[in-house]
């Protein structure tokens, strides 16, 4: 019995082990009934996939290695949203009742990323050599976090990883869309600065001067503030590389700084939280996000402890990230969670109250998730409402940037003509 069990498993490995080595090939021929057909499909070799076209009726099939791509072929960069696709896919697969190595064939094979298609057949050949999914994924932690390997690793013990699966994408593709949220809240701002700057510099560099040409043939003293702009002008058009160079350095240093120094990033975090509306919407995307993670991971089985440790991360602010450490070291001392989260005095009364109420009935992850919808919605509802104040904002901007510079220039004009 232990013989054939052993054999069985060997046998397993080496078909495993088999499908590793397939490769993309394209196909022509024609069906009985004399149709040209044609398509892609993966197999070990030329002739093995001419011999299975033949099988199924194809005659005369030509089979050519797939061409890769001249420009491009490393592939585009590896997304979140490919990530979440990518789970979707195999809780679906899995739902199905088809074998993971299978199932990770086919999903790799149907990638048109060449760089996700090689991350899951590098992936679903170390599961076909008999590694856990979540040492797989472990393997790979730019594209799956410790939160992944984790949900994933808790669903490998409770033997619903589908469900696990199904449940890690849609909750990824609910923080991608928080994620954009937020992104275009910070958009509109710096649209409204940036284009400020842009239509400054080309009045100060190409209008001005033409009215100075003017203004030398008056032989009278200009306005204090006709002068301001003119000096500026000189300025500009002197300096306008150092001035380019300044910008351009200045945010390559900023974003430098943000990646190595946390002291830094700690410091922009609290500053953005401190911006009237845009800190109101961080405040609320980052319990929203805590919230969502936490009741994802709690639910999954990840005891709560270890579930907070990977929350953290997720947040997306320093501050709360700094909040959740301390609450996970309150709660393994024994603080109840919703006792432990007042204490770092970041969170609203609401979102303790919910807690609470889930700690005592025993529903932590439910109370969690409707926290999570409705600071979602609120995130949604404010992003809209700052679209919506920032077109006519935008308008006074640039309409107050062109007219002080359109009075400093004619002020002279009206001083000569009230002269005359």
């Amino acid at each position: 019995m232990a013989a054939s069990r052993s054999a069985a498993a060997k046998s397993a490995k080496t078909t495993a082990r088999n499908d590793e080595i397939l490769k993309q090939f394209t196909w022509s021929g024609v069906d009985k009934r004399g149709i040209k057909m044609k398509g892609e499909e993966s197999a070990k070799s030329e002739t093995a996939l001419k011999l299975d076209l033949r099988k199924r009726g194809i005659a005369s099939p030509e089979v050519k290695a797939k061409a890769k791509p001249l420009f491009g072929a490393a592939g585009k960069t590896i997304t979140p949203q490919d990530v979440a696709i990518f789970s979707r896919q195999l809780a679906t697969m899995m739902q199905s009742g088809i074998p993971m190595v299978q199932a990770f064939g086919i999903v790799s094979g149907g990638q048109k990323n060449i760089r996700m298609q090689n991350l899951l057949e590098n992936i679903g050949s170390d599961i076909a050599s008999g590694t856990a999914l979540s040492e797989a994924l472990s393997k790979h932690p730019l594209y799956f976090d410790k939160l992944y390997q984790n949900l994933v690793f808790a669903g490998e013990n409770a033997g619903v990883l589908d469900t696990i699966l199904d449940t890690i994408a849609s909750y990824k593709e609910n923080i991608e869309t928080l994620k954009g949220k937020i992104k275009k809240a910070l958009f509109y701002p710096a649209v409204v600065i940036a284009v400020a700057i842009l239509v400054s510099a080309i009045l100060l560099i190409f209008v001005v001067p033409t009215f100075q040409n003017l203004f030398k043939g008056f032989g009278a003293d200009l306005p204090a503030f006709t002068l301001l702009i003119i000096a500026a002008s000189d300025f500009m058009i002197k300096w306008w590389w150092m001035i380019l160079a300044v910008i351009i350095g200045g945010v390559f240093l900023t974003i430098s700084s943000l990646k190595r120094s946390r002291a830094f990033a700690e410091f922009v975090d609290r500053l953005l939280l401190k911006i009237p509306v845009i800190g109101q919407i961080m405040h609320n995307s980052a319990i929203a996000r805590f919230s969502r993670t936490l009741a994802v991971t709690f639910k999954a089985g990840v005891p709560l402890v270890d579930a907070l440790g990977t929350v953290a991360g997720a947040t997306g602010n320093i501050v709360y990230e700094n909040a959740v450490m301390r609450i996970k070291d309150d709660v393994a001392t024994g603080y109840p969670l919703n006792v432990a989260m007042k204490q770092v005095g970041v969170f609203p009364h609401m979102v303790m109250q919910m807690t609470a109420i889930g700690e005592e009935a025993g529903a932590l992850d439910t109370m969690l998730y409707k926290v999570a919808e409705f600071y979602e919605q609120e995130v949604n509802n404010a992003v809209d409402a700052l679209s919506s104040l920032i077109e006519p904002m935008v308008m006074i901007v640039i309409g107050g940037v062109v007219g002080s510079m359109v009075i400093g220039m004619y002020l002279p004009v009206f001083k000569l003509a009230a002269a005359i």
